[in-house]
């Protein structure tokens, strides 16, 4: 009986975090196409607060829980995953030529993020300095995409004017697609990880298997449903911008939140030190710095990420 249900809810988890991710999609590049503002905007912002919501929770319940080593390790493992697994995806299936210009300051951002949190380990925890530092880090962030918005509307302020209202009931309509798509793939997503451990369990798999594979990936099922659909609906700069966007703020939100609830530095563990920090920052590199020097995202680094993500899940679960 508690198979059956088990593999009810999985299932269920799958059905809303599919359609949620395909209405989410929709409702996003609609507010894109009627603000005016650029797609690569809207995934850095709204659409990466909403697909972060599993890792914020996961991070923020397992810092008051007293399990800060939780916290840490979720939001590094999302980071690495997002960008190996997810992002590899993205440009396996929509490599193109991209202007620098847009995601240059987002790239760097990222990787500044991840290079602080990488010189965390060697000290052994996260300190109140570094939280503070990943805080501006994240206060540029925003800055810089409300200066992006402020530039975008200044400079298509003419076409707006000419371009038609639309009717009150459409606005509602993509708003309530556009909550209720994020709230299905939230949904969706705790429940594929809940029951999918359990189901991992039964089948013999280690709790640290698990940890590397479903609670890693699970969390950033969110990020996974958007790229997926938004390959489907040929959406790439939504897709890019949403994962840079999620990383950005897993690195210099989340953490230093926790630390705050938690009262105290995040310690990290020598093996995270070891593995999982080099990993987060080394996969940063390759997904954004050949593209910031090619001016474009190129099938390649896809599979060089895919390839490296694996290396990095088997090398963990081999360690002791």
């Amino acid at each position: 009986m508690e198979l059956a249900i088990t593999i009810l809810l999985f299932s269920i988890g799958v059905v809303l975090v599919v359609k949620g991710g395909d209405v989410f999609v929709d409702a996003a590049s609609w507010i894109a196409e009627i603000s005016g503002i650029p797609k690569l905007i809207i995934g850095a912002t709204i659409v990466s607060v909403a697909t972060t919501m599993p890792e914020m929770l996961v991070s923020v319940m397992a810092a008051m829980q007293g399990k800060v080593d939780m916290s840490i390790g979720n939001a590094v493992g999302s980071v690495t995953a997002n960008i190996g697994l997810i992002m590899a995806l993205a440009l396996i299936y929509m490599p193109g030529i991209i202007r620098r210009g847009d995601y240059l300051a987002k790239s760097v951002l990222m990787l500044i993020a991840a290079l602080i949190v990488a010189a965390c380990g060697f000290q052994g925890a996260v300190s109140p300095k570094a939280s503070l530092f990943l805080l501006i880090i994240f206060a540029v962030f925003l800055c810089e995409n409300v200066a992006g918005v402020k530039k975008t509307r200044s400079g298509q302020q003419t076409e707006n004017e000419k371009r038609e209202q639309p009717e009150r009931k459409t606005i509602l309509l993509n708003i309530v697609k556009f909550v209720g798509g994020a709230a299905a793939i939230v949904v969706g997503a705790r429940l594929l990880v809940d029951n999918g451990s359990i189901l991992a369990r039964l089948a013999g798999v280690s709790e640290r298997i698990i940890g590397v594979t479903l609670v890693a990936v699970g969390t950033s099922l969110p990020e996974l449903i958007t790229t997926i659909s938004a390959i489907a609906k040929k959406q790439s700069s939504l897709s890019v911008g949403n994962i840079l966007g999620a990383n950005i703020i897993d690195l210099t939100l989340i953490l230093p939140l926790s630390s705050l609830i938690s009262g105290q530095a995040l310690p990290i563990a020598p093996i995270s030190a070891r593995i999982d920090l080099p990993a987060c920052l080394l996969v940063g590199l390759i997904a954004v710095v050949p593209a910031m020097i090619r001016s474009r995202f190129s099938r390649r680094q896809g599979f060089v990420l895919l390839a490296v993500y694996g290396g990095y899940v088997i090398l963990t679960c081999m360690a002791v």
